[in-house]
C-alpha cells in the first residue's frame, strides 16, 4: 500500500493547521485529493492569480563524480564547496575521498573534477597512495569520452610544485578522457583562484540545457526543503576571514636546562561562532620579524620607507626562496648569473637552509616598492594541532608551539610563527586565528572504544585534547598514550596533567620513551615493540591507533614498527602486516596526523 505524504514542518501554516491538515489528507481518498487539486487552481485562477500549467518532469541531473586527495584538509575542503556549486549546474554530484575509491568507480564515472594536493617532494597525500598508484598502474582502466578538470594545490617552497595533480591531469588524458577544463596550479594563497576555477570548471561540465538556472525546490516529505545546498559545515572563522582573538596564557613548557622550547598559548574569546573538535588544526596569520622586514628593504635600496615594512611585515612571505621567485627575479632584473641558478642543480646548492634575504643580498639590485612586492608570495597561516578540548575550556583554544630557531651560512634563522608567537607577543596581546577541521584525525563515535595515542614532542598536543573531551563525556574508553621527548627532566609536556588524569582514570596507561637520558637512543617505536602482546591485545578489542608527528622521522618508525606488530600473528610476514595496517586505515581505526 503507497502511503499518503503529509505536509512538512516548515509548510506554511501554523502548526495546528498542518496538524488538522495532515489528518484530512490522511483519509483522503485519490477523488478527493484530485477534487481539491482542481478547486484550488480554479480558485487561484477566479482570483486573478496565475493559471496553473503543466509542467514537464525535471530533466535527471548529470552525474559529477568528485575526487579529492588531500593532507591537511584542503582540498577535501574544496572538493566539499564544488558539490554545493555543482548542484546549481545541474549536476547529481558525489564526493569521494581517493582513500575510499578505487578504479572501478572511476571507470563508471561521465564527468570528473578532482582536487590532488603534492605532499612534500612530489608525493600524493598518504592517504591517496593506493588510488593514485593504482591510476598510474598498467590495470587503470580507459576512461574514452570521459569530461574531466583537474585542480593542483602545492607549495613553490618545493621543487615538485603540484606534481601530483600534474600527473593525474596528464594520466586522464593518457587514458582516453577529454579535458573539459585547463589545470590550474595553485600556492598556498589558493582559495580565490579555486573558487573561480570550479565555477569555470563546471560551467564547462555542465549539460547543455539546465534550465536557464532556475532551481526547483523539492519537498521532502520527511520534514524539510531541498534546496540542493547541504548546511555548511565550513568552519565560521577561516584564513580568509580570521578571528581576532585574545593571547591570555604563554608558558615555556621546557626546563631551563633543556634544549627545546616549546610554548603552551592560550587563546579567548566569547565570539560563539568560534568551534572546532578535538583533532582539528588551529591556524596562526603571523606577522614577519620586523628586524629581517628591515634588512630586506635595505637590501633592495628601500630602508627608509616605513609603510611598506608595515605592509610586508604583515601580509608577505619573506622567507622562502623558491623556483617561480627566482625565475621572476632574474626577468625582473636581467642578472645572468641569477638566470645560471635555475641550470641543473645549481639552485638546490644555492637555496640549502637559505632563506630569500641571502637572494636579495647575494644578487643585490635596487628595486623599487612594486617590484619588489610583485616577487612576493602572501604569508601563509602556519597550522597547530589543537591542544584543548572546547567542553573542557569554553571559548578557549590551546595550542603547543615548537619555537623554531638556528643558523645558518652565518646568521641566524628564526620560524615565522613560533617566534612571533614566542618574542613578539605576550599576554594580552592578540593574534588572528582561524579553524583547519580535519577530518580524518577524529575521536571515535562510540566513547567505550579503546583508543592509542602515539607522539613525540609537540605531537602530543591532540591527544591533551583528546583525554580532556572523554573526560567531559564521561567515555567509558580506554586510552592509552606512548609519549616520547629528550629529557625526563625538562622536557616531559604536561606532565602533571597527565598525572592527573591517569589518578581520574581519563587516561589509562602511559608509555614514555626519553631518548638522552641513557646511553643508547630509546624512541617511542622501541616502546611500542616493548608493550606489543598488550597493543595487540586492544587491537583485537577495536581500539583506534593515533599517530602525530614528523613524517619523515618518528611518524615513519612507528608505521614500520606497527606492521612488525601486526605482522607477528601472520608468522612475521611483513607484507600481510602492511595489508592489516591499511585495512585499520581504511576502517578509519589508524589516523596520522603527520607534518
Amino acid at each position: 500500500m503507497t502511503s499518503i505524504p503529509l505536509l512538512p514542518k516548515n509548510a506554511p501554516f501554523s502548526a495546528e493547521d498542518i496538524d488538522a491538515l495532515n489528518k484530512v489528507v490522511a483519509k483522503s481518498t485519490p477523488l478527493q485529493r484530485s477534487w481539491l487539486a482542481g478547486f484550488f487552481a480554479g480558485f487561484e485562477a477566479a482570483q486573478g492569480g496565475a493559471v496553473p500549467v503543466a509542467v514537464a518532469p525535471p530533466k535527471p541531473r548529470s552525474p559529477l563524480t568528485i575526487l579529492y586527495a588531500s593532507e591537511s584538509g584542503n582540498a577535501e575542503s574544496l572538493a566539499m564547496k564544488a558539490k554545493k556549486a555543482a548542484a546549481k549546474h545541474g549536476f547529481d554530484a558525489k564526493v569521494y575521498d581517493m582513500a575510499d575509491a578505487d578504479m572501478a568507480l572511476l571507470g563508471k564515472a561521465k564527468n570528473i573534477v578532482i582536487y590532488a594536493a603534492t605532499w612534500g617532494e612530489g608525493d600524493p597525500p598518504s592517504r591517496a597512495v593506493d588510488f593514485y598508484q593504482d591510476l598510474m598502474g598498467d590495470n587503470a582502466p580507459r576512461l574514452d569520452g570521459v569530461r574531466f578538470a583537474v585542480l593542483a594545490l602545492g607549495d613553490t617552497a618545493y621543487a615538485q610544485f603540484c606534481e601530483v595533480g600534474k600527473r593525474i591531469d596528464a594520466r586522464l588524458e593518457a587514458l582516453g578522457g577529454i579535458r573539459a577544463a585547463d589545470r590550474v596550479d595553485c600556492d598556498l594563497d589558493f582559495a580565490k583562484q579555486a573558487t573561480d576555477w570550479t565555477d569555470k570548471a563546471l560551467a564547462k561540465l555542465a549539460p547543455a540545457d539546465t534550465g536557464g538556472g532556475a532551481r526547483v525546490v523539492h519537498v521532502d516529505f520527511k520534514g524539510g526543503a531541498v534546496t540542493g545546498e547541504e548546511d555548511d559545515t565550513e568552519p565560521a572563522f577561516t584564513a580568509e576571514s580570521p578571528l581576532e582573538a585574545e593571547i591570555s596564557t604563554l608558558i615555556n613548557l621546557n626546563g631551563t636546562g633543556s634544549t627545546r622550547e616549546t610554548w603552551h598559548v592560550e587563546f579567548t574569546t566569547d565570539d560563539p561562532a568560534f568551534i572546532y573538535a578535538p583533532g582539528d588544526a588551529i591556524g596562526i596569520l603571523p606577522e614577519n620579524d620586523p628586524v629581517l622586514v628591515d634588512q630586506l628593504l635595505k637590501a633592495t635600496g628601500l630602508s627608509s620607507d616605513a609603510a611598506l615594512l608595515l605592509k610586508i611585515q604583515k601580509s608577505y612571505d619573506v622567507t622562502t626562496l623558491s623556483k617561480p621567485l627566482v625565475e621572476n627575479y632574474a626577468r625582473l632584473t636581467g642578472r645572468a648569473d641569477v638566470k645560471a641558478l635555475l641550470e641543473g642543480d645549481a639552485l638546490a646548492r644555492f637555496a640549502a637552509d637559505r632563506q630569500l634575504i641571502d637572494l636579495f643580498e647575494t644578487y643585490s639590485e635596487v628595486l623599487n616598492a612594486e617590484q619588489l612586492l610583485s616577487l612576493l608570495r602572501p604569508l601563509p597561516g602556519r597550522l597547530y594541532s589543537v591542544a584543548s578540548s572546547l567542553k573542557a575550556h569554553p571559548g578557549e583554544a590551546h595550542l603547543t608551539v615548537g619555537t623554531v630557531r638556528w643558523e645558518s651560512h652565518g646568521k641566524a634563522r628564526n620560524g615565522v610563527a613560533s617566534t612571533y608567537l614566542a618574542d613578539r607577543r605576550k599576554a594580552g596581546t592578540s593574534a588572528r586565528i582561524y579553524v583547519k577541521p580535519n577530518r580524518h584525525f577524529r575521536l571515535p563515535a562510540d566513547g567505550s572504544t579503546p583508543i592509542i595515542m602515539i607522539g613525540a614532542g609537540t605531537g602530543v598536543a591532540p591527544y591533551r585534547g583528546f583525554v580532556e573531551e572523554r573526560a567531559e563525556t564521561g567515555a567509558s574508553g580506554k586510552s592509552w598514550l606512548f609519549f616520547g621527548e629528550r629529557n625526563f627532566t625538562n622536557d616531559f609536556l604536561y606532565q602533571l596533567e597527565w598525572q592527573d588524569h591517569l589518578a581520574s582514570g581519563a587516561l589509562s596507561n602511559i608509555d614514555v620513551a626519553f631518548s638522552r637520558d641513557q646511553p643508547e637512543k630509546i624512541y617511542v617505536q622501541h616502546r611500542l615493540w616493548e608493550r606489543r602482546a598488550d597493543l595487540q591485545r586492544w587491537i583485537a578489542e577495536g581500539a583506534h591507533i593515533y599517530v602525530c608527528g614528523d613524517e619523515k622521522g618518528m611518524a615513519k618508525d612507528v608505521d614500520a614498527t606497527l606492521v612488525r606488530i601486526l605482522a607477528e600473528n601472520a608468522k612475521g610476514d611483513e607484507e600481510a602486516g602492511k595489508l592489516r595496517l591499511k585495512e585499520l586505515t581504511k576502517a578509519g581505526r589508524y589516523q596520522r596526523d603527520v607534518y
